[in-house]
């Protein structure tokens, strides 16, 4: 791509208009359209019969001052002119040979008035636009052997003025553009009631029901709407039932298994393996119940991240410490953020575990995690990194759907497969993002991002470790 290209891109930004702007202006430049065809319409239909009219005007008030004139006394024909001058705007002056003329507007109009006069006065009618730079309408006729002007005002033959017209479309404009904006809001209302209560579906919030009432259509649509979201509130409450259930009838064998396994004669190298596998059951029950779980509803004000993800790091850490792991943090203070905060401990405690887990460093067999939290430009970013083996770049979006789990590599324990499918999930009820980061002999980087909002006054900064 050329500069010239890039720079025009850069002035000119691609506009991102809702439905609302964009109809509005569809239908404005429509009208804008026809509202121009109309007066280009308006313009030739008038100009013919206001110029006929015209020319008879001035055909007839020059005939009468002429015989009015011509069979006037001389005594009286002063008094006669003052009256023309005064009471209906008509000057008659002498014409001379010396006289400076300036001709009619080469335009359709003057040319057919002109000509209407010519034949109803005669060929030798003159017709002009300024005599001695006086401007009017210059007519002239005669009485016996002296030639004569008439003067007429410019205003008093001229086509309806510019002045005029543009009042006329002014109103009729403001008009056009409100009654569109009218019609485009009765139509854009129901469609942004559906998107709000969408967008608080896919928040995981119970949406506000819409009215089944109005057009037939948008009834139609509503109906529809609250209708699948009374089905998809119904479908979460009876999965949740029935994974409590399953959890319920699974764990309460798993329990009496345990009790019997250790009142068992069985050597400690079977009754550890056979530990280890109850557990493991116990661990996708519990990832299957979790992921189950809805989202918790996101706080108007937000919440001090911090704080929230400094608790849950000592929590974390005496227990990755009795499982022989070590805990690291580095939180930024006073990072704010609208998520629920036991959303943010189960995405970061998700991501903990999972380190935890699966990412022991090949050296020693340990878990080696560090927890880190800081503000880019105007998001959160939360870190958790590991030192294991990590995991090839063509499996990350792989392990992010539900139930995949990574390689023998990676994974000598095995799970169901539903952390990283947890974590984005939750996160895209908040508009923030996750991505894996794997480094060869580095381990791998789970990274969180959420929108930041700013911090309170009121908010006590959370220590850092």
């Amino acid at each position: 791509m050329t500069p010239t290209k890039r720079s025009g891109r850069n002035l000119f930004p691609r506009l991102r208009l809702g439905l609302f702007s964009r109809s509005f202006l569809l239908i404005g430049f429509l009208m804008l359209v026809s509202l121009g065809a109309w007066l280009q319409i308006a313009f030739n239909i008038e100009e013919g019969p206001r110029a006929s009219q015209m020319a008879q005007r001035v055909a007839s008030t020059v005939s009468i001052t002429r015989s009015a004139l011509v069979y006037a006394p001389p005594q009286v024909r002063p008094a006669l002119l003052l009256d023309l001058a005064t009471k209906e705007s008509l000057r008659v002056q002498p014409r001379a040979t010396t006289d400076v003329m300036e001709p009619l507007p080469d335009t359709a109009y003057w040319d057919h008035v002109s000509a209407e006069i010519r034949n109803q006065l005669g060929k030798q009618t003159v017709m002009m636009w300024s005599v001695n730079q006086v401007p009017g309408i210059w007519i002239s006729f005669h009485i016996d052997n002296d030639q004569y002007w008439l003067v007429f005002d410019r205003d008093q033959l001229r086509l309806t003025t510019g002045r005029e017209w543009l009042g006329w479309i002014s109103a009729t404009l403001l008009l056009a553009l409100l009654g569109a904006a009218i019609s485009v809001r009765f139509i854009n209302q129901p469609l942004a009631r559906l998107a709000k209560v969408t967008q608080q579906l896919a928040r995981g919030e119970t949406p506000t029901p819409l009215s089944e009432k109005g057009p037939t259509e948008i009834r139609d649509l509503n109906t529809a709407f609250n209708r699948m979201a009374r089905d998809l509130r119904q479908n979460e409450a009876d999965r949740e039932l029935m994974l409590a259930g399953i959890s319920h009838d699974l764990r309460t064998p798993l329990a009496r298994m345990r009790l019997e396994i250790e009142m068992s004669h069985m050597t400690d190298e079977a009754r550890q393996a056979i530990d280890e596998d109850l557990a493991q059951i116990n661990h996708s029950i519990g990832q299957l119940m979790e992921y189950a779980r809805p989202a918790g509803q996101v706080p108007e004000a937000g919440i001090d991240v911090s704080r929230v993800l400094q608790d849950l790091f000592e929590r974390e850490r005496s227990h990755t410490e009795s499982l022989g792991g070590e805990l690291k943090s580095d939180i930024a203070t006073g990072l704010q953020a609208r998520i629920s905060a036991n959303d943010l401990k189960r995405i970061v405690s998700n991501l903990i575990e999972n380190a935890r887990r699966y990412g022991r460093s090949p050296s020693d067999d340990r878990a080696h995690i560090s927890l880190s939290a800081y503000q880019v430009g105007n998001l959160l970013r939360i870190d958790v990194q590991d030192r294991g083996v990590g995991i090839p770049h063509g499996d990350i979006q792989r392990l992010l759907r539900p139930f995949a789990r990574g390689e023998t590599a990676r994974t000598g324990v095995s799970g169901a497969g539903l952390g990283l499918a947890i974590v984005e999930r939750l996160l895209g009820q908040v508009g923030g993002k996750f991505e894996l980061i794997s480094t060869p002999s580095q381990g791998l980087v789970a990274r969180i991002e959420i929108p930041k909002i700013k911090a309170r006054a009121a908010d006590r900064p959370a220590a850092t470790t």
